[in-house]
């Protein structure tokens, strides 16, 4: 605790709890953020990581050499201000503070990044610092509440969280987009996802999730990609693919509410449209494969689109077309059984078709979640793991989930980041993580 040179204790507070401090002197620590002078007038912008707040320094009511010290403090520097708490309705906040003393506690060199435009790769280069800024802030706020939200939904559902491993012994799917790395005297991979782990976890535990780290080594400079992702997946046995679509709609207007509710003034320095994330509200659209390629055939502004072929995969372009034909996230399911994973369980009535869902984000922000219904029966999944070339010794394990005691069971995966790019608004998912891993960029 701050104390006077008299060895009085100051009352030091944040200033996010500044509203009940009215009229009573307070002590504030935090980093100058901005500074401008007029005549005998210090106007001071002190944040402190809850907040802002206008701290007014005037002459006649601290000593020179504090009026003086006020004068030269550098932006970025520490400070311990002292002072009145006193209203001020121009102030978003409602209040400012009249301050009668003043230090510097670690005095800033000059900060990299001033209020000129910087270029993108400079603001990477300074991710560390750029996070200080009040737009980085309201991200990196709106994150850490859509994380909440994820994990208060499942938490408050039943759910039990099964935290998979990051190092995995065998490439599910091809080693193409898989970072390998040295395990002793064996190769590992880091994990793509933690959905085999949790479909085992699942039978001991009914409804379970995992949220963590993955990582894709996809040489893409999309503005939807990165190297190292978070993803909550949720698993439920006994659970179709419609009951799966049912769980993650009234997850994602879950998270949706909770940022309007908690995180609105961020939204509002982001310049976020916030009537477009009022609309998300249930029931979402739910369409077919073959009913999303009909929109893309439609509505499709390149040629190329009037005819995109039956059994290839949507892009960010057609998922783009697909959601501008909707206010609120979009359903697409039974995709073609070939272009899925080999734990996809085909649908029985058409087997062409696998009993899987992608949710296409409104606005062109693409797909935030994927999953469906898994293949539950043994001697399937033991044909698909030949089909796909895949070492059938790495999988004995996750045939054990099938041997004793099968069951029917699905799940989704919801990318964190994709989710902070749309009710963000922002146009590219490095904004979305406080230290983003690119193709391109390891550092900082």
């Amino acid at each position: 605790m701050p104390i006077t040179e008299t060895g009085t204790p100051l009352k030091r507070i944040y200033i996010e709890d500044i509203t009940g401090y009215e009229g009573q002197t307070v002590t504030l620590q935090g980093w100058l953020y901005n500074k401008r002078s007029s005549g005998k007038l210090h106007f001071l912008q002190l944040r402190d990581g809850t907040n802002t707040i206008q701290c007014v320094v005037f002459k006649g009511d601290v000593s020179p050499e504090v009026f003086e010290e006020a004068d030269k403090v550098t932006q970025e520097s520490s400070i311990q201000v002292t002072g009145v708490v006193k209203e001020d309705k121009r102030s978003p906040l409602g209040f400012e503070l009249g301050v009668t003393d003043f230090k510097i506690l670690g005095e800033a060199v000059e900060y990299p990044i001033s209020p000129k435009e910087h270029g993108v790769a400079f603001l990477m280069d300074h991710r560390h610092l750029w996070l200080r800024s009040s737009r980085q802030h309201a991200i990196i706020r709106i994150r850490a509440e859509i994380i909440r939200a994820v994990r208060n939904y499942f938490d408050n559902q039943g759910f039990t969280l099964v935290d998979a491993p990051i190092f995995t012994p065998n490439a599910c799917e091809g080693t193409s987009n898989l970072f390998e790395t040295d395990y002793f005297d064996d190769k590992a991979y880091l994990t793509q996802s933690g959905q085999l782990y949790m479909e085992a976890a699942a039978a001991a535990f009914g409804k379970v999730y995992c949220f963590g780290p993955t990582f894709r080594a996809e040489k893409s400079k999309t503005r939807r990609h990165l190297t190292e992702f978070w993803m909550v997946e949720p698993e439920v046995a006994f659970m179709d693919l419609y009951e799966d679509m049912d769980l993650a709609e009234d997850f994602v207007c879950y998270i949706v509410r909770q940022v309007l509710k908690n995180r609105r003034s961020e939204l509002e320095i982001l310049e976020r449209d916030i009537s477009k994330l009022e609309a998300i509200q249930k029931p979402f659209p739910r369409i077919t494969y073959d009913e999303a390629i009909e929109i893309i055939r439609k509505h499709g502004p390149e040629e190329e689109h009037k005819s995109f072929p039956w059994g290839e995969d949507f892009g960010g372009d057609e998922e783009t077309i697909i959601s501008q034909q909707f206010d609120r996230p979009v359903f697409i399911h039974h995709y073609p059984v070939e272009i899925k994973a080999f734990y996809m369980k085909p649908d029985p009535n058409n087997p062409k078709y696998a009993l899987n869902v992608d949710m296409i984000a409104p606005e062109g922000y693409g797909e935030v979640i994927g999953g469906g219904q898994r293949e539950d029966d043994l001697q399937v999944l033991i044909s698909k793991i030949k089909e796909h070339n895949l070492p059938m010794e790495a999988f004995n394990w996750y045939l054990d989930v099938r041997k004793y005691g099968s069951f029917p069971h699905a799940g989704f995966g919801l990318g964190i980041e994709r989710t902070v790019s749309w009710l963000c608004g922002l146009h590219h998912v490095r904004e979305t993580i406080p230290f983003p891993r690119l193709m391109d960029r390891l550092s900082p």
